[in-house]
């Protein structure tokens, strides 16, 4: 049983549908989530998207799978744990498998034929096509606290079990504990079961909860904080609209570009070090917000 509920949240509001304007005015230029219950249900996911249907399609694919554990040393923060083949890994879930997952999994690129079983919806978001992504996790696995480097504006649309997604806005970055040359927060922080004693900024958090059921799409803002828990096994496809404002596409480039690199170069000279200077950092940062 968790805390979950310690740290201060509201629902992310629920629509059946929405228009294109609707989206634009009330959730897109306002930066505020949303679920909206009925874009996926004219899809062939609805229908197909399952273990089955996905060792059919791509069983034999060989695919990277990351842990949930923290890099150490001078290992990658993004590298993954092993490779298995699709269909050996979807054994895994089945069995029971929880850390091992897969990540930003690009179907254009892989398993083109799964193209048609998905649309890009018109909401007024500009989506970047070459990149519909898929993710995949087992009953009991979580995500962690990270928003993603890129800053784009994410629909991810949810196949399978429950899922639940905890978000946080951009602006209380400054409360999140983040490590200095990455894109998450302290590994040690449990959203879950906040330790209020050891990380009190969490105190002034205002989260959004999202809990999705199959053939639902959440709307996840520019810059959001996302941690997820998979109560099932789950797939979620993410379409991604790229930033249009100047001033987050300079952000983008100095993450992709600068951030990651700095960060990459400094664990591969430093190694352990490195880890625990900037997990470091990321505490005394914070706490001085307070």
């Amino acid at each position: 049983m968790n805390n979950i509920d310690q740290i201060r949240h509201i629902k992310v509001e629920r629509r059946a549908s929405v228009s294109e304007q609707e989206f634009i005015s009330g959730y897109k230029d306002t930066a505020t989530p949303v679920v909206i219950s009925s874009l996926t249900n004219d899809w062939p996911a609805v229908d197909k998207w399952n273990i089955d249907y996905l060792k059919q399609v791509a069983g034999d694919n060989v695919v990277p799978v990351y842990s949930s554990q923290p890099a150490r040393d001078k290992q990658h923060q993004h590298a993954a744990a092993r490779h298995l083949r699709l269909s050996d890994y979807l054994d895994l879930l089945q069995a029971g498998e929880n850390d091992l997952r897969l990540f930003f999994y690009n179907v254009l690129e892989n398993v083109p034929s799964m193209l048609k079983d998905f649309q890009y919806p018109k909401l007024g978001l500009k989506f970047f096509k070459r990149l519909p992504v898929l993710f995949m996790g087992g009953r009991g696995a979580r995500v962690q606290m990270h928003y993603d480097i890129d800053l784009a504006d994410l629909v991810l649309c949810h196949f399978g079990g429950p899922k639940r997604v905890l978000l946080i806005s951009p602006e209380q970055s400054k409360y999140m504990y983040r490590v200095p040359y990455s894109f998450s927060a302290l590994h040690q922080v449990d959203f879950e079961n906040p330790d209020f004693k050891r990380y009190p900024a969490l105190k002034n958090l205002q989260a959004y909860w999202a809990d999705l059921q199959h053939g639902d799409a959440l709307y996840i803002p520019s810059g959001y904080w996302h941690y997820v828990i998979y109560d099932d096994i789950g797939f979620s496809i993410t379409l991604r609209a790229f930033p249009t404002k100047l001033k987050h596409r300079l952000t983008l480039l100095k993450n992709v570009f600068l951030t990651r690199s700095v960060e990459g170069v400094m664990r591969k000279l430093l190694g352990q070090k490195w880890n625990d200077y900037n997990e470091r950092r990321a505490v005394e940062r914070t706490h001085k917000q307070l």
